[in-house]
């Protein structure tokens, strides 16, 4: 990217704060002059092979010295862009509270709706920005005035956050809780089409899924779910917080009806800010967990009807999204599956190691589960970090006593040279 080019993202990526400016404008200056700084290695320089423009997308990360992180899929960290960009409104907010928090930032607010809606290929009327998945989950589990005797389908590999809202909410009033049997490793998508093909019933409503299972990594086939529910009149729930940002998604091509995740995970986001998607004729099954005033509101915005709420944050999304874009989708996809690919090339031969987590692309990508044959979880875990400054998430569900390992953009090859070196000599 030329200067000029980087300039305009640079821009872009705080045009919010600098349009409604409420501090003195050296202060965006010094912003601005910053960002393009942290920008000017990565996007201004030509590079002799891709592994080295990945390096350089790792420098715009920073973490506490000596740490290698592979938690990911438990937590993201936000890139220095990302960060100061929302320091940036966060200072603006301060700087006049009540003008931005109502009503100053609404066209920056739906410029952010927008450039999520483009990234999972929906309109803009079928997004609200909400805080978590965690928080859609309990939207949709709450929302149907299900009958006792109506089934849910969950299976059992589904998280905590998408499992409790339907007991709550559901199963209370005599709904019941569908739970079939995932395999560990399918050899295929049919496989496990086949386990919910075989739990629906007459008397199905709704099945609640995850994208990508959070235990080993596994893709779960939600297209093709999807194609299935709906032939049997069933509406689709989908757990997307270990899939957005990892990968390409085209929402409208999955045919879920309902699609929940937060985007501090594999899109780098602030804290506490989460995508929800509803499909348009699905939206009137809807209720929202907040009212107050405007809940008249026809729109997918009664959904984050909050009044106050952290601004900052859901401005920095936007940011967040322009970081992604600014690397490209195809690439990071691209490049999902190809740090995965090293990994499992390395150790595949080696006896000491048992992987997790199925081999088949369409079935897993920067998540993958790894057993040390003969040695404990935790304990592995706990070497890792102690010897080697790594850091990763043990599994211990399903008789996986394996450690999870995420390969988001700011791991290297490097990195996992580093990673299995460490987990040979363990």
């Amino acid at each position: 990217m030329k200067s000029q080019g980087r300039r305009k993202f640079i821009q872009s990526i705080t045009s919010g704060a600098a349009a409604s400016i409420a501090l003195p404008s050296i202060a965006f200056a010094s912003i601005n002059e910053n960002l393009e700084a942290s920008f000017e290695q990565l996007f201004d320089t030509n590079y002799t092979d891709e592994e080295s423009f990945w390096e350089a997308v790792k420098n715009q990360f920073k973490f506490a010295d000596g740490l290698f992180y592979f938690n990911n899929a438990s937590l993201g960290s936000s890139s220095l862009p990302i960060r100061q960009a929302t320091n940036s409104f966060r200072e603006t907010l301060d700087g006049f509270p009540s003008k931005y928090m109502w009503g100053g930032w609404n066209k920056e607010k739906e410029h952010t709706r927008k450039l999520v809606a483009d990234l999972f290929s929906v309109s803009e009327e079928e997004i609200a920005l909400t805080h978590n998945t965690t928080e859609g989950m309990n939207l949709i589990a709450r929302s149907f005035d299900l009958q006792a005797g109506d089934e849910v389908i969950l299976a059992d590999h589904e998280h905590a956050s998408g499992t409790i809202p339907w007991e709550v909410w559901q199963e209370t009033k005599g709904i019941k809780l569908v739970r079939p049997t995932l395999p560990i490793l399918p050899k295929s998508i049919d496989e496990v089409v086949q386990v919910f093909k075989n739990a629906i019933s007459p008397q199905t409503k709704v099945i609640s899924m995850c994208h990508i299972v959070n235990t080993n990594g596994m893709i779960l086939p939600v297209k093709d779910i999807s194609k299935l529910a709906h032939e049997n009149g069933i509406l689709v729930a989908v757990d997307g917080a270990q899939s957005s940002g990892m990968f390409t998604i085209d929402l409208h091509d999955l045919g879920c009806d309902f699609y929940t995740a937060s985007s501090h995970k594999w899109l780098f986001a602030p804290k506490g800010i989460g995508v929800f998607y509803a499909k348009k004729e699905s939206q009137h099954h809807l209720k929202p967990l907040m009212v107050a005033r405007g809940h008249t509101d026809t729109s997918i915005r009664r959904l984050e009807n909050y009044n106050t709420r952290n601004l900052p944050e859901l401005l920095g999304l936007g940011a967040s999204v322009k970081f992604h874009n600014e690397i490209g989708s195809d690439k990071i996809t691209k490049r999902s599956f190809e740090l995965k690919s090293y990994f499992r090339n390395k150790i595949k031969d080696n006896p000491k190691f048992k992987i997790k987590t199925p081999e088949a692309d369409e079935l897993s990508s920067a998540i993958q589960v790894v057993e040390l044959v003969g040695k404990n979880v935790r304990e592995v875990k706990k070497q890792l970090f102690d010897q080697y400054g790594i850091d990763c998430r043990p599994m211990t569900k399903f008789g996986l006593n394996a450690i999870r390992l995420s390969f988001a953009i700011y791991i290297t090859k490097k990195d996992i040279d580093y990673l299995v070196d460490a987990l040979e000599r363990i």
